[in-house]
Formats: C-alpha cells, sequence, structure tokens
C-alpha cells in the first residue's frame, strides 16, 4: 500500500480548512486503495515558532478527522530556513513510501508550477518572493521537482485564509483568557473543540519559549560566543550588545528589528538563541544531507563560500555586488580558488605583544565601528582588535560571517613579520 501524503500548515490547531483537505485527501486515497497520512511538524513549526497546541493533541485532532497515520517532522524548524528542510521533508516522505502529496492553494496547479519553474531552473530555492501568492505550496512543488518529481501533487481550493487562520484562532483563545467563542467555534470541527478544551483544563496549551534561558544568553554570552550562534549577523549582535539588559520578549523582536530582521528570521533567531544552535551545527546538518543530494547544488555549503568569493573579487574590480550576485545565481560563473583559510595581520599595543603567543584560541567578531575583529586570551588578559586585510579579503570574509550558518575561527600564529591570525572557514 503506498501513501497518500497530506500536509499543508501545522495544524495548529485543526481547524475547518485543515478539515477539508483531510477530507479530500481522504476521497483520494479510497478511490486509488491508498494509506492517508499526515506530517506534523514536532518541537518548533515551519514559522520556527514553539507550539500552541502539542504533537499529540495535534495527532489526534487530525486522526480524529480521517488520517490513517501521523508522523513527524523533527529538529529541523529551529536549525534551517524553509528552502532547506522543505526538500529534507520531501525525501523523508519519498523514503516513506510516499506516491503523492495534497495541499490547499488560492492559484490552480499550473499557476503554482509557472511561477515554480524559475527557481527549477536556477536550482536556487532562497528567496521566494513576499508577494507571490501561496508562496509555500510554489516552493513545495519546485523542490519536489529538483528531486525528480517523485510525488503527484494535487491542489484543494483553500477555504478563506484571512478567516481560518490558526494564528487568528490561537489569538482569540488567548485573548479571551483561554476559552473558545462562539465565534472561533464556528472556524473548528468539533473533535477540534473537544481536544483543545480538554488541553486547556490540564494547562498544556501555549507552553511558549523558555525565555529565561534566552535572556540569559541575549544578557550574558559575550560578543565572540554570539558570533558562533546561528541565524546572528554581525550589525545584529552589536544591536543586541547595544541594548542589554533583556527581560522581556518585545524588548528582544525590538533588537531584531533595529537590524531589520522580518518576522521569520527573527522567529528562527531567537528559536536558535533558545536551543544553543550554533553555526557549526548548522553546517555539518546541511552537509550530512548534501551526502544524500537532498540540498540543491546552489544552496551547498560550498556555494555559499564560492559566491562570498566570487562576489568579493568582482566588487573589488569594480562591478557592483547586485550584478555579481545575478551572475552567479545564474550558474555562469565556476569559482574554483576560493580560500577556506586565510592569514591575517593584527594591530598589537607593546604590551599585547610580549603577551602573544602561537596556537591561541580566537573569536572573530564585527566591532560596533562594522570592523572585523578578534578576542582571544593569553596569560590571564583578554586582547581584542581589529583585523588586518587586504579589502577583497575583508568583503569576502564579512560575508561569510553574515551567512548565518558558515562558522569561522581563528588561530594565533607568528611569521617572520609578527603574529597573525589563521582565519579557517567551514
Amino acid at each position: 500500500m503506498f501513501i497518500l501524503i497530506c500536509i499543508s500548515a501545522d495544524f495548529d490547531p485543526v481547524h475547518k480548512g485543515h478539515e477539508k483537505l483531510i477530507s479530500e485527501a481522504r476521497k483520494i486515497a479510497d478511490n486509488e486503495s491508498k494509506k492517508l497520512v499526515v506530517y506534523l511538524n514536532k518541537g518548533f513549526s515551519a514559522n520556527h515558532a514553539p507550539f500552541f497546541v502539542d504533537f499529540d493533541a495535534r495527532s489526534e485532532m487530525a486522526l480524529a478527522l480521517g488520517a490513517d497515520e501521523v508522523k513527524s517532522f523533527e529538529g529541523l524548524h529551529h536549525r534551517l530556513v524553509l528552502s532547506y528542510s522543505v526538500p529534507i521533508r520531501l525525501t523523508q516522505m519519498i523514503n516513506d513510501g510516499a506516491s503523492d502529496y495534497i495541499t490547499s492553494a488560492s492559484i490552480s496547479l499550473n499557476e503554482i508550477a509557472k511561477k515554480a519553474q524559475k527557481f527549477i531552473d536556477e536550482g536556487n530555492f532562497v528567496g521566494m518572493p513576499k508577494n507571490y501568492t501561496n508562496r509555500n505550496e510554489i516552493r513545495w512543488y519546485a523542490l519536489n521537482e529538483f528531486l525528480g518529481s517523485k510525488l503527484k501533487f494535487h491542489i484543494v481550493k483553500e477555504l478563506n485564509k484571512d478567516k481560518y487562520s490558526g494564528r487568528l484562532i490561537r489569538q482569540s483563545i488567548i485573548d479571551n483568557d483561554y476559552t473558545i467563542t462562539s465565534e472561533t467555534r464556528k472556524l473548528l470541527p468539533k473533535s477540534t473543540v473537544e481536544i483543545l478544551e480538554r488541553e486547556i483544563d490540564k494547562n498544556n496549551i501555549d507552553l511558549g519559549r523558555n525565555w529565561e534561558d534566552i535572556y540569559k544568553r541575549m544578557n550574558t554570552y559575550s560578543i565572540g560566543n554570539l558570533s558562533k550562534i546561528a541565524y546572528l549577523n554581525g550589525k545584529t549582535i552589536n544591536e543586541i550588545i547595544k541594548k542589554r539588559v533583556y527581560s522581556n520578549p518585545e524588548s528582544i523582536w525590538a533588537a531584531f528589528r533595529r537590524s531589520d530582521y522580518g518576522p521569520v528570521m527573527t522567529r528562527l533567531a531567537i528559536s536558535s538563541i533558545e536551543m544553543d544552535v550554533t553555526k557549526q551545527e548548522v553546517m555539518d546538518l546541511m552537509k550530512s544531507y548534501e551526502a544524500e543530494n537532498v540540498i540543491p547544488e546552489m544552496q551547498k555549503v560550498s556555494k555559499v563560500i564560492d559566491r562570498a568569493w566570487y562576489v568579493a573579487t568582482k566588487t573589488n574590480e569594480g562591478m557592483s555586488a547586485r550584478e555579481a550576485n545575478n551572475n552567479f545565481r545564474k550558474g555562469n560563473v565556476e569559482v574554483s580558488d576560493a580560500p577556506l583559510s586565510i592569514d591575517a595581520g593584527l594591530n598589537l599595543t607593546r604590551f599585547e605583544t610580549k603577551i602573544m603567543k602561537e596556537g591561541l584560541n580566537a573569536d572573530l567578531y564585527v566591532d560596533k565601528n562594522n570592523k572585523i575583529s578578534v578576542q582571544l586570551k593569553s596569560e590571564g588578559k583578554k586582547i581584542k582588535t581589529n583585523l588586518r586585510l587586504p579589502a577583497r579579503e575583508v568583503t569576502y570574509l564579512r560575508y561569510i560571517m553574515d551567512s548565518h550558518f558558515i562558522p569561522v575561527s581563528g588561530t594565533s600564529k607568528k611569521d617572520k613579520k609578527g603574529y597573525k591570525i589563521n582565519v579557517k572557514i567551514a
């Protein structure tokens, strides 16, 4: 028996829009003698936030409406953006024996296919335009094509998205002191209402984030340690440090707004801080899936590094960064010499030179003046100084440090001209 996959949302909670989707999927499954399996995200939602309703309760809601089985995706959404987590999830479904994928959308399958073609041609699924209707469905379709069109897509006409919104339903329950109003009940299947009320009675709803850990890390981590956290760039780290102390969620959101982060990236960054996710951890996870040919070529770690070097080289020659980026995205360039190791000079005082040694571990960061800097300890003394590098290498290293998931590290070394920092990339 093959599986028909039904996935379109986190089902947090399951509302009548999801009920319609499961009902249509059930019809197809029964007509084709297939099994209906719902895959739910676990731990963190696809929007990188904690769930309002836990996995077991959401599973119960889906099963009550006709799903044969519920499976989970876990450990992805506090570590990866959607352009990386979607191919991983698709691959898991395919490996489980899936033959079909069903979702809801306000546009037709043909329209989805047309909009997806640009990304399929480029082989890069990062940066889906925000003004695209049903961009999540476009992303899933495009990445399924990248993986070889192994799943047959079915589209169900979605109900009014402004009305049947999990976010608005959750907010209504919170605003009404964790009761379900008569208006909200109209949006929910009877089984969902019963499960929700039971979970509310058990105080097992809207458990939220571990804000204490988030406050602690944002208030106490050094600039070097913050630079190791995934999805924090140089500007953001300096904004975090500038506005310490943090004691409420709004102050944290304000720090990310000042850094020009949108809501999705803010949630992902906060989740990474909460779970202490490092750039090294994210890169290692990506590389493990690269080895299984799950990650698109243009999204591989090596390509991100190549792009940084190509753009740095071309801007140093006078080309605009936008033009260089566009050229690289078109896939018409080959980069074979992106360095993974760079020796950078130091601006040391006489005292710092005296206590400096070889083999000291160094943390790289971007200082408040937007300069790439380093901090290390020698003989119990902290040394902080800017790195001295040619313009091209500065641009390259800054792109890498702001990539969100490629780690950099440094070690002190000595040559004829004095001490340097050997910077290792990835």
